[in-house]
Parts: structure tokens; C-alpha cells; sequence
């Protein structure tokens, strides 16, 4: 079978109108700005309103993308929603975007994945439309992680933010495209970042809610190990089975979730920071949305070009990661 090429389009982002500072926080938790700055790079985060879901929030990043691919929602083969949050347990956000949209011919679901979410998407949509199943597939990352921080934890609430990206996927011409994935998970650390509340494990009750069972938990320090390795780790594979190595990157977009760990993954594959795309100092880490709303700002700021070699790289709870290499 001839695989056709696949790339990425279209891209588009959406975040939430408020802003939660870290001058905000001082006023909820025994925190300050320069704590955490200096420990993670983030300055501020977006909070979707109180009407917003994860599916608003992906819809809105959707139409930009379909617009700058030049493909209509009608022409969609599949949606695909890599989030943590979804608006519920069932339907899928994907469903209720596709209806959003009016995506009447496109299959739908979610991805969970955790932060390495969204590659997981790209890898699965990739392989649809290289063997020729599909033609056009959407991949959103999305969250609304605001509704399950817990605003009284002092190590977790200022880390996390709501946002969006959506990228088109289809066929491109020789030599451009998707390279490489390296996918991989470590069920044995599932412990050490999780939502516990709500699933068949741990039903919604009122001693669960009382217990703060359905809020983010997470082993900083434990998580912070693993992140230091894992991102080097996935991104020198993904690009040894592209054929290419560390020189060859012109733009790393990692995820956004602490900003020593991404200049542990610049020390590693020997880049300088203006090699990578960093804007999780406005927006926190926004889990499955971070490496896409990055990507897209990446390209508004004219900061991707025809022929550039593009490493995406992340991990997540699961414990889970993912890179892949693109030729834009």
C-alpha cells in the first residue's frame, strides 16, 4: 500500500477573555508572584466563564483552523478532541462539536491522553489519511482545567489555565509532512497525577466531593523527574526514526507546563530558547491544548516556514508522552 504524505493545513487557537494573575492568587493562597515565577515561568492564566465548556472553547479554535486550511466543516471525514475535561462523561465533546459546527459526514470522539493528548491525536488522524480511510480530519486540543483545580492547593492552582487549538489535517505534497511519532506510557505512575473522583473507581458521592476527590491531584516533584527525562528522551527517538537529528530542528514546541523543563529538553537536544516556541508565562499549562495553541501562535507570529523541521513533544498524567517530528 502507498502511503500519501500527511500535514498539518490549518491551524487556530482560542483562550478565554479573563486572566487570572499571579497577584490574584497571593489574594487565595499562601503564594507569590516571584515564587512562581522563578519555580515555573508562568505569570498569568486564562479562565474560561462561567457559561463556557471545553466543546465552546474547541469550537471557537475550530472555525480559525478551518479557515486557514480552506476546508469547510462539511468536508471533514473525522473530529477528533484530545481533552481531560470534556463538557461530560457522554456524549463526547468531539460529538458535540461536530454539531456545533454542522459536521454532518465527520465521525467524532474523544482522545484522553492526558497533556500528551493531542499528539496521540495527531499520530491516530495521520495514519487515517496516509492509508486513505479519510481525507480531512480535525484535531483539537481542549480544556477547561479551571473546573477541576482546586483553588485552595496552593501547589497545583497556579499552574493550570482553560484554552484551545485545533489543527486541519490532509494530504500534502512529497517531502512535507508528519516524519515520525514516538508514543509511549507508563502505567505504574498513574498514581502520581490523576483526578480519582467521578469515574467507576470512585463514584460522585457526597463524602467523594467532600474529599476533594474530583480536584487535580498531582506528586510535583515525582512528575517533575519523569517531565526532565521523558521530553529529551521522546523527542532524540522521534527524530532518530525520522532520520534526522538535533541540528536538523529549527522549532521545538514543547508543552507548557514549567519552564525549567523545557530548558532541561533545549540543554538536552542543544538548542538555544529561540529555537522553541515559549508562551506558557501568559497561559499556564493548558494540558492537551498547550502544544497547539503554541503551534498557532507559532504561526500568526510567522515563526513557521515552508521547509522547517518541527519537534513537538509532551507528557502528561498516565503517565504518558508523546513527539513528532513534521516537516511544515
Amino acid at each position: 500500500m502507498q502511503l500519501h504524505p500527511v500535514g498539518i493545513i490549518g491551524t487556530g487557537k482560542y483562550v478565554p477573555e479573563r486572566i487570572l494573575t499571579n497577584q490574584e492568587l497571593e489574594q487565595m493562597v499562601e503564594t507569590n508572584d516571584e515564587w512562581i515565577v522563578s519555580r515555573t515561568g508562568i505569570r498569568e492564566r486564562r479562565i474560561a466563564a462561567k457559561e463556557q465548556a471545553t466543546s465552546d472553547l474547541a469550537y471557537e479554535a475550530a472555525k480559525i483552523a478551518l479557515a486557514a486550511s480552506g476546508v469547510t466543516a462539511e468536508e471533514l471525514d473525522l473530529i477528533i478532541v484530545a481533552t481531560i475535561t470534556p463538557d461530560m462523561s457522554f456524549p463526547s465533546t468531539a460529538c458535540l462539536l461536530q454539531e456545533k459546527l454542522g459536521a454532518k459526514k465527520a465521525a467524532a470522539f474523544d482522545l484522553s491522553a492526558a497533556c500528551s493528548g493531542f499528539i496521540y491525536g495527531l499520530a491516530t488522524a495521520s495514519n487515517m489519511i496516509a492509508t486513505g480511510m479519510y481525507k480531512h480530519v480535525l484535531v483539537i486540543g481542549a480544556e477547561c482545567l479551571s473546573r477541576i483545580t482546586d483553588y485552595t492547593d496552593r501547589n497545583t492552582c497556579i499552574l493550570f489555565g482553560d484554552g484551545a487549538g485545533a489543527v486541519v489535517l490532509g494530504r500534502v505534497p512529497e517531502g512535507r509532512g508528519f516524519r515520525s511519532f514516538e508514543l509511549g506510557a507508563d502505567g505504574s505512575g498513574g498514581e502520581l497525577l490523576k483526578v480519582s473522583g467521578g469515574g467507576s473507581r470512585t463514584p460522585s458521592t457526597p463524602e467523594s466531593i467532600a474529599d476533594k476527590k474530583h480536584f487535580i491531584y498531582m506528586a510535583g516533584s515525582e512528575v517533575f523527574k519523569f517531565a526532565v527525562r521523558i521530553m529529551g528522551n521522546a523527542a532524540e527517538e522521534a527524530l532518530r526514526k525520522a532520520g534526522m537529528d538535533k541540528g536538523d530542528i529549527d522549532l521545538l514546541i514543547p508543552h507548557q507546563a514549567n519552564i525549567r523543563i523545557i530548558q532541561s529538553a533545549l540543554n538536552r537536544l542543544s538548542l538555544p530558547e529561540e529555537k522553541s516556541m515559549i508562551n506558557l508565562h501568559k497561559y499556564g499549562n493548558v494540558s492537551a491544548a498547550s502544544i497547539p495553541i503554541a503551534l498557532a501562535e507559532a504561526v500568526e507570529q510567522g515563526r513557521v516556514n515552508e521547509g522547517d523541521c518541527i519537534v513537538l513533544v509532551g507528557f502528561g498524567g498516565g503517565l504518558t508522552w508523546g513527539a513528532s517530528v513534521l516537516v511544515w
